[in-house]
């Protein structure tokens, strides 16, 4: 695989090592910042006060979180940001972080958010360039660092969305984009689902951009082959990439996208969605606090 065509498959694993080309990733994450900046650019008082599918933020609040983020894509190794055994909460720490640039103004994020994506994507090149490998904390275990820029960009890629199709907006993306973002959030869905003892074979056929042969096992580790075949005609179950990765992270409802599956696998992987749709009664009353 090469940085200058999309891989046709990606292997991610819990344990062991994982096929991903990350030189096209950055590529794609390039591409896909350049066209959210694009559209940031265009917004107005209203829009950046405008609600998100996230309840308790606005787009200004989005924007200022993946400011907070994007520093991670080239983070060294003693970078713990991500890490779960450090203290990361991804209910709680992404709001921690936005303590920072409190009252900051719009333009002022936005000047901030480009020059961030592009120092770290330099950093990140250059590394890949220096051959650097090492191991990173995520919230669902250990990785190579790679896996933690395809994590920045699923979360990006996500938080977009949160954004546009809350204003009725179209999510400009493509394939390569979509592809990524899906495969990581299955894969991140079944982590939490191994988490919680699931176990679960099974091969979903999704179409549209981005769309392809997404093969699942959960068997105390996780294993996700991503086979980026045409499919032609309406996939069985007729779910659409895009609307899977909504699914799994909480912005669509599970049973109307993945309604077809087993019983078994669509709870196993309901559970990350429930994580993010149902705050835990401490998360409530912490949230209350800061009120």
């Amino acid at each position: 695989m090469t940085g200058k065509s999309p891989p046709s498959t990606l292997l991610l694993r819990s344990a062991g090592t994982c096929d991903l080309d990350p030189e096209h990733l950055l590529d794609v994450f390039g591409r896909q910042r350049q066209r959210f900046v694009a559209i940031l650019d265009e917004f107005g008082p209203d829009d950046w006060a405008a609600p998100t599918r996230c309840a308790e933020w606005s787009a200004h609040d989005v924007v200022r979180h993946l400011c907070d983020a994007t520093p991670g894509l080239a983070a060294g190794a003693d970078d713990r940001r991500l890490d779960a055994t450090a203290g990361f909460n991804p209910r709680r720490t992404p709001r921690e972080w936005l303590a920072a640039s409190a009252g900051e103004p719009p333009a002022a994020t936005l000047a901030r958010f480009v020059a961030k994506t592009d120092e770290a994507l330099a950093l990140a090149r250059e590394r890949l360039a220096r051959g650097e490998r090492f191991d990173v904390g995520l919230p669902f275990g250990s990785a190579d660092w790679t896996v933690r820029t395809l994590h920045i960009f699923w979360d990006s890629w996500i938080h977009e969305r949160d954004v546009l199709l809350a204003r009725g907006a179209e999510h400009h993306t493509d394939g390569d984009a979509t592809g990524y973002a899906t495969a990581y959030g299955m894969f991140l869905a079944g982590s939490v689902a191994a988490m919680a003892g699931d176990q679960v074979a099974q091969s979903l056929t999704l179409g549209g951009d981005g769309g392809g042969v997404f093969d699942l096992d959960i068997h105390g580790t996780v294993t996700l082959t991503v086979s980026r075949v045409p499919v032609t005609g309406q996939p069985a179950g007729g779910w659409p990439a895009a609307r899977v990765a909504d699914a799994l992270a909480g912005r669509a409802r599970t049973p109307d996208v993945l309604g077809d599956l087993p019983d078994g696998t669509r709870a196993a992987l309901t559970r990350l969605a429930d994580f993010f749709d149902r705050p835990s009664r401490r998360a409530r009353h912490e949230l209350a606090a800061e009120r």
